[in-house]
């Protein structure tokens, strides 16, 4: 599908300070179509705001059928454009992750998906998805029972409760609040979240009892779907096979009438 490209700047509030954050969008186009509903997607960023690699990420979501939302999640320190992949840039933007309110990250989160859903061209349906930080961003958003279901991509700082102003997250404490699904992904070889931390993801939310997928890719290391100046980590035949479980996730959760999840347990007959 043809991609048409534009942002909102949207005002907000989180604690007590005022502001506007921009958010980026990217709509699916069908000509003949002009009145096409699609489904939503946020897509939360790495520390650098939405860089060249998450606008053809966010790119190549929107052009498989969904109106996909972008923020800035640094509005309230810097302006709509990204920071650069270089030393300067990465210390700059996480001197920024630490120094946002935790409760002005899940203030964007909540803007973001009012703001999909008051698009003509969006259907209702809500997911997310990120990277590093927006991995985790994206957890977070499934906290909202209007997210149906949430792919994160290497999350960082989940583990170690770091997230934000003070480092004292509750992510994981609030896990149980997810009520849609959850791809978790994952390079063995990432040392931003070490073993026993994707561990503790993997445990938490399956005694939480939220409905997951957790992948670990051998080989892979952390930023692996990043295709611009990722200090030699990208792996493009893997960052393929993830975004397919991306696709079905999504075309599953989001696009099929599924009605309400039943709690009732499901009988496997153990077959050969």
């Amino acid at each position: 599908m043809l991609i048409h490209e534009s942002h909102e700047d949207v005002p907000t509030h989180a604690a007590g300070k005022e502001g506007n954050m921009r958010i980026h969008l990217f709509k699916p186009v069908i000509a003949e179509y002009p009145h096409a509903r699609f489904p939503g997607v946020v897509v939360f960023s790495e520390i650098y705001q939405v860089t060249g690699p998450v606008q053809r990420f966010a790119r190549q979501i929107a052009g498989h059928g969904y109106v996909v939302a972008a923020p800035s999640s640094f509005h309230e320190f810097w302006g709509p454009e990204p920071l650069a992949y270089d030393a300067e840039g990465t210390d700059r933007g996480n001197e920024f992750k630490a120094r946002k309110n935790l409760a002005a990250y899940d203030e964007d989160a909540k803007l973001c998906i009012s703001t999909l859903l008051s698009l003509p061209n969006c259907n209702g349906m809500i997911g997310a998805t990120g990277m590093c930080l927006g991995g985790h961003l994206a957890y977070r958003c499934a906290f909202d029972a209007r997210v149906a279901a949430a792919v994160c991509y290497f999350a960082t700082d989940i583990h170690s409760r770091t997230l934000g102003e003070g480092q004292m997250d509750d992510s994981l404490e609030r896990t149980g609040e997810i009520g849609g699904e959850v791809v978790m992904i994952f390079g063995k070889k990432d040392n931003h979240v070490p073993p026993q931390g994707r561990d503790l993801i993997r445990r938490t939310l399956h005694e939480k009892g939220v409905v997951c997928s957790f992948y670990e890719i051998a080989g892979a290391q952390h930023a692996f779907i990043r295709d611009e100046l990722s200090k030699g980590r990208y792996d493009p035949a893997v960052s393929k096979v993830c975004f397919e479980m991306l696709l079905e996730t999504f075309n599953r959760a989001l696009r099929s009438d599924l009605g309400p999840r039943t709690n009732v347990e499901q009988k496997i007959e153990i077959v050969c």
